[in-house]
Order: structure tokens, then C-alpha cells, then sequence
């Protein structure tokens, strides 16, 4: 665990007991409390007694992780070097409490979900909070020029545009291509625009045509006097999609936000997307441009009565984990708050000032907060938090049930014990994710002892990823997610790589997944166009009654026994591992940057985040421990890795170069720490060194 130990802060106030940040509490008093008529004295009470019964649970809850990851080491240790028998293994893990029984049937009682989550299907945004301006662009997110889309992008396969204005030969082949998703997608549209009738129209706006395929909808634009529009046929100007249904604001794994200073940044831009007056300046094309959120899209039907559709994505907020404390509060015996459970208080709060309507638009219709938790391990966790939301529902004076859950199915315990962790939170549940490479970090780290794994690259083939991922749409299928709840499926990491996205990301809606996350909003508007095509709640109807996967399958530990790796190929995957870890970690520690599009080995740009770091870190400590690879062999490697990792960066002048600066590159001791100090990392996870170093480089600078 963390050690707690408060940083250097400016002051703190007293606050019932509590020693809270004075910035952070006057923010909390006078921003998020006064609004709702809430008595400053009375909240902090509240809080300080909700964590003196929340605070101790959740270190028993770590100490039980520690407790059972150790019985799982001396298990393996035991076996060194054996095949692992299906049987034992399960017995072994039933006796130590890692497996439950399963839950008597039940289905999710949920109520007051909006349709964006529960009876509509489309792609979904996660954006690092403390970036005001990627937050605007998601929240606004919900509808996307199809033109722009194909035209800025490699999901066109033409020629790319010329440089000085815009190419009208691209231009003419975008069009094209669009055309042909209309004519798949809406049959007879055409006659919409020309007095006829198309069954998927059924709105107008200033001349152009609203159409609806699937839930979702489609604006044709129609404007002659817009430089596109008045050649065009029909008039038509632009394609909007309705794109990012659900947007995910994140504080935990996209950012770097390890004190007070930090999370009240973050915690002010959640407010500032809740009550709707969240503002970006900055310079693009050499001009200042402000962003804001976007408003809401009116139009006329058939009947001639109007009405409005949403022009952003319902937000939820994305807490940390039970893992971490932080700075910005201290309890009364002296240590850190638990994170996580400042997250909760905190960010339901900012929220309850959209359930009361105090925002410039209303993010819920329902009057539900809807809050990701993620890196839950097993059922006793997911209960901790139903239990924790309901207390925090209490300090509120909101409604039982007004703070939703999303679990993320990320950790094997949670992956093993699913239908248990759904049943614990059955009626605040919204949504399960898969998340492929955090759960790859923790199937690392929970079978470290076992032997050496397989490699990274062979991780997506191996058995255990396909049952996990059948699994865990067949389990929400069984207890009722389908019409109430989201069954999400993981990020398509390589922004640039649009036109691969748009032909490999159908394997999500086809798999049964209403909602699957994207990098960019140019993303979710191409991902969109397969949700206007595939009828995601039909595929769900037909999966409903096939069998889950075993568990037998999942619990195979993808071991690499046996296999004699050449040196090129410890070579190989030691610069693959250690050019990846050292690129994200750079730009943490030294530059608070929490999620990037990072080069990769082959300097093709991946959105890396602590995820990424996890797999690869973890990956490299086992392979150490097992004697695959040498301590010399990942010092070479990480050294021939950073000096690429500075040319990679060369462009940037805020850019700190580690090659050479061995000892005093903190990012550089950084990495070092994640690696040979891994095997020791609870779960694997690389917080809190992360959190150690950038403190300590936040120190120096001042």
C-alpha cells in the first residue's frame, strides 16, 4: 500500500476533525455545497464519520487482497515448474475464499436509467478530466460529421488530401463513400429529399432531414449556398451522425492527479461539464478559438410540433479505486483519505447539482449520478461500494439508488466471480466493461509465481481472453443487463489507424456489446456508423440462451513452460516492453500527462495509459523473476529505449531527455522502480510508485 504521509501543502483547514486541503474546502463550501443549500458544518460531520466507518473496511479489503495473493504464491511456488491441474487449482481457490458460490438466479433491479445507457447503442468516450479541452470535445461529442470524419482520416482509401485548401478530388471520393453507408443504411433516403417518402425519415431542420436507424439518428444537412452544398445534387452540405451516446470524464488512469493541487483541478472542470458553463480558450490555425458545451439540436416532426434532442453525451465520472490515498485530505489519526472514497463524496456532490437542475442543461433525465468505479476485486469490493454509495446517498439527502454503478470487469477475481459482483450492486448496476489490458496485468500478477508467460503480443489468442470476453457478455445477458444497462467492450488504441478500426470494431456490436470505447470523437463517429447498421438489442435476443463459457477457461494461466525464447526474441520483447513503459512514463512524471498518443516501438501512435504500463511492466518483472531474461538484459534494453524514446520526443521543448541522465532522470528511476521492484506491486499496480515519483518531481520544481 501507499505509505501515508502528507506533502508539502500551502495550509489546511480543520473541518470536523478532518485536516482538508484550504483551496479544496473552500471549493467544496462555497461552489458545491452553497448551491444546494447544504450547511457546510453538517457535510463535513458527515464525511468525517463516513470515513471513520468506510476508511478501516477498505483496508481490510487490501489486506485481504495481499492475504489472498499470498496463499496464491506459495501455491504456485509449491508446483514450480508443473503443469497446473484445472481441478486442484479451482479447489485450491474455492478453499481460500478467491472463488464464491454463485448467486440464486436473480435479474437487475435498476431503475431510472437513461435511454443513452439502457435502450440505446453507440460507441463511448473516456477523457481525461483535467484537460478542459478534450472534455468539451467529448462532451460534445454526440453528433459528428461523417464528412469530416472520412475526409481527416485513413478510413477513406484515396489518395490522401492535398496540402492548401480543401481537395475537391478527396472531397468527391468522401462523398462517394458516403453515399454508399446511406444507401446501406437507409434505403431510399434519397426520396426524402426529393417529396418522396423514406421510412426512416421523420424530422426537418432548416431544410435538411432527420432519419432514425436503429434508435440512433442522421442529419443531411442541406445547404446551397455552403461551399459543399451547392454542388452537390441534393444540396447536401454535411452527414451528421448521432455518435458518442455516453462519455466517460475520468480521474483515474487518463490523468496524473497525485495531491490536493491536482484533484481540485480535477474535480472543478467535473463541475464546470455538470453546470454547463465549463470554457476552453486557446489557439488553433492561429486564431483563439473558445469552446463551450455544446446545446441541444431542435427539430420539427412530421406534425409540425418540435422538439429537442440531446447536443451532448450523458457524462459519467470515473472515480479511482480502493487502492490509493491522497494528500488532500487527513484524517484524524494522520493519514491520507482514501481516494477513492473522497472521489465518491465529492464527485456525487458536484453531481447532485444536476439531479436538483441548478445546470445550464440537465446531464441525467432520469435524476440518476452516474459514477465508473473500476479495479474492483471480487464481490465483497463491488458490495463495499454499494454500501459506501448508499452513505453517501445519505450524507446527500439523495434518493436510495440516485448514484449508479459502472463495474469495470478489469481484475481476475471480478472476472471470475462476475455474476456475484452484479448481484452485490444489482440495483445501482449501469454497466460491465472489459478492459483487455488491465485484466492482462492482473492475470500476470496473480499467476507470477507460476512461471514465465507467454508473450505480450500472444496474450489477445490465448483461451483465457476469449472466455473472459464471451463470458462476460453471457453473464449480463443471464441477470438482466439487456434494456437497463450497458455491456461495454475495450478501446481501439490506434487513433491514426481509422480505417483498421472501422473494419475490425464490428466484432463489438456483433458480439452483443451495447457500447465500446473509442479514442477520439472523430473515432466514435466512424465506430457510430456500426451501431446505425448492426441492431445490437436483436444480437443480445439471440445470445440470451447460449451457454457461458467455463470457468475452467478462464482460470487457464497462460504460461509459456517449456519454451526456450531465442535472444532475439528476449531482445524483441524486452525493447517492445521497455519502449512503451518508458514513453508513458516520461511524459508522467515529468510532465503530469496522465494519457497520450504515445510512439511506439514502430512509431505508430497508441493511446497509452496506466493500463498500458501495467501489462508491460508486469510482463518484464516475470520474465525476470524466472530467470527468462537477465538484470543486465532490461538495464540495456530500457537504456537503448530511452535514448529512443528522446528522439521520438525530440519535438517537444518541455521534453526532459533520460538518456545520459541516468541517475537524475526521475522518469527514468521511475521505470526502473516499475520493473524490478513489480513483483512486489499490489496487483501489480503501478500508482503508487507513479504517485512517489511525480510528488517528488513536483517538490524539486518548487
Amino acid at each position: 500500500m501507499m505509505a501515508r504521509h502528507m506533502t508539502i501543502q500551502s495550509t489546511v483547514t480543520d473541518c470536523a476533525g478532518l485536516k482538508v486541503d484550504t483551496a479544496l474546502a473552500q471549493f467544496v463550501e462555497s461552489e458545491v455545497l452553497a448551491p444546494l443549500g447544504k450547511d457546510a458544518a453538517s457535510f463535513w460531520q458527515g464525511f468525517a464519520d463516513l470515513l471513520g466507518k468506510f476508511a478501516p473496511r477498505n483496508r481490510e479489503l487490501l489486506a485481504k487482497r495481499d492475504a489472498l495473493q499470498a496463499q496464491i504464491d506459495a501455491w504456485h511456488v509449491e508446483r514450480a515448474g508443473k503443469p497446473i491441474d484445472s481441478g486442484e487449482y479451482q479447489a485450491f481457490l474455492r478453499q481460500i475464499g478467491y472463488l464464491v458460490p454463485e448467486p440464486d438466479a436473480f435479474t437487475i433491479g435498476t431503475q431510472n436509467v437513461d435511454a443513452e445507457i439502457a435502450t440505446m447503442a453507440g460507441p463511448q468516450l473516456v477523457v481525461p478530466v483535467l484537460n478542459a479541452r478534450f472534455l468539451l470535445n467529448a462532451a460534445n461529442a454526440r453528433w459528428g460529421s461523417l464528412y469530416d470524419a472520412f475526409y481527416g482520416t485513413d478510413a477513406l482509401d484515396a489518395e490522401p488530401a492535398r496540402a492548401g485548401g480543401y481537395d475537391m478530388v478527396r472531397g468527391a471520393a468522401v462523398i462517394a463513400r458516403v453515399r454508399e453507408f446511406l444507401d446501406a443504411t437507409i434505403p431510399g433516403w434519397e426520396a426524402a429529399l426529393t417529396g418522396g417518402d423514406c421510412p426512416h425519415s421523420f424530422a426537418t431542420r432548416d431544410g435538411g432531414v432527420l432519419f432514425s436507424t436503429n434508435g440512433l439518428h442522421i442529419e443531411l444537412v442541406v445547404d446551397r449556398n455552403h461551399p459543399i452544398g451547392k454542388d452537390d445534387p441534393l444540396g447536401i452540405a454535411d452527414v451528421i451522425l448521432e455518435s458518442a451516446l455516453t462519455t466517460i470524464c475520468d480521474l483515474e488512469d487518463s490523468i496524473a492527479a497525485v495531491d490536493a493541487e491536482d484533484k481540485l483541478a480535477a474535480y472543478r472542470n467535473w463541475l464546470g461539464v455538470i453546470r454547463g458553463d465549463l470554457a476552453d480558450t486557446f489557439e488553433k490555425g492561429g486564431k483563439i478559438m473558445t469552446r463551450t458545451l455544446a446545446a441541444d439540436r431542435t427539430w420539427t416532426a412530421a406534425s409540425g410540433a418540435t422538439f429537442t434532442l440531446p447536443g451532448r453525451a450523458l457524462l459519467f465520472v470515473r472515480n479511482v479505486g480502493h487502492l490509493m490515498t491522497n494528500p488532500a485530505i487527513l484524517l484524524a489519526d494522520g493519514g491520507e483519505v482514501p481516494e477513492g472514497i473522497m472521489d465518491a463524496v465529492i464527485t456525487s456532490a458536484i453531481s447532485a447539482q444536476d439531479v436538483a437542475g441548478l445546470g445550464k442543461y440537465r446531464n441525467s433525465k432520469t435524476g440518476s449520478i452516474y459514477i465508473v468505479k473500476p479495479k474492483m476485486h471480487g464481490p465483497e469490493e463491488c458490495a463495499f461500494t454499494n454500501d459506501l454509495f448508499d452513505a453517501v446517498e445519505d450524507l446527500l439527502g439523495l434518493p436510495r439508488h440516485t448514484v449508479k454503478v459502472g463495474v469495470m470487469d478489469e481484475e481476475r477475481r471480478t472476472s471470475a466471480n462476475l455474476a456475484a459482483c452484479i448481484h452485490a450492486v444489482r440495483d445501482r448496476i449501469v454497466f460491465i466493461n472489459t478492459g483487455f489490458l488491465d485484466r492482462t496485468g492482473d492475470e500476470i500478477h496473480t499467476s507470477m509465481r507460476a512461471g514465465p508467460m507467454i508473450r505480450k503480443g500472444a496474450m489477445k489468442a490465448s483461451g483465457w481472453i476469449d472466455a473472459y470476453e464471451k463470458r462476460n457478455v453471457a453473464i449480463g445477458l443471464k441477470h438482466g443487463l439487456s434494456g437497463r444497462a450497458q455491456i461495454g467492450k475495450g478501446m481501439w488504441a490506434a487513433p491514426d489507424r481509422m480505417a483498421a478500426m472501422v473494419a475490425e470494431k464490428t466484432v463489438h456490436p456483433k458480439a452483443g456489446a451495447n457500447t465500446a470505447w473509442v479514442p477520439s470523437p472523430t473515432a466514435a463517429t466512424l465506430h457510430a456508423m456500426h451501431y446505425h447498421q448492426i441492431d445490437v438489442f436483436a444480437v443480445q435476443k439471440e445470445l440470451a440462451n447460449q451457454p457461458i463459457p467455463p470457468l475452467d477457461a478462464l482460470l487457464t494461466v497462460p504460461l509459456a513452460l517449456g519454451t526456450n525464447f531465442s535472444e532475439e526474441e528476449v531482445r524483441e520483447e524486452l525493447d517492445n516492453n521497455a519502449q512503451g513503459l518508458l514513453g508513458y512514463v516520461v511524459r508522467w512524471i515529468d510532465q503530469g500527462v496522465g494519457c497520450s498518443k504515445v510512439p511506439d516501438f514502430n512509431d505508430i501512435g497508441l493511446m497509452e495509459d496506466r493500463a498500458t504500463l501495467r501489462i508491460s511492466s508486469q510482463h518484464m518483472a516475470n520474465w525476470l523473476l524466472h530467470g527468462v531474461c537477465t538484470r543486465e538484459q532490461v538495464m540495456d534494453s530500457l537504456q537503448r529505449m530511452a535514448a529512443k524514446v528522446d528522439a521520438q520526443n525530440a519535438g517537444d521543448p518541455l521534453y526532459e531527455p533520460m538518456a545520459g541522465n541516468w541517475d537524475s532522470s526521475m522518469a527514468f528511476q521511475a521505470a526502473l522502480d516499475l520493473v524490478f521492484k513489480g513483483v512486489e506491486q499490489p496487483s501489480g499496480y503501478t500508482e503508487p510508485l507513479l504517485h512517489a515519483w511525480r510528488r517528488r518531481k513536483k517538490a524539486a520544481a518548487h
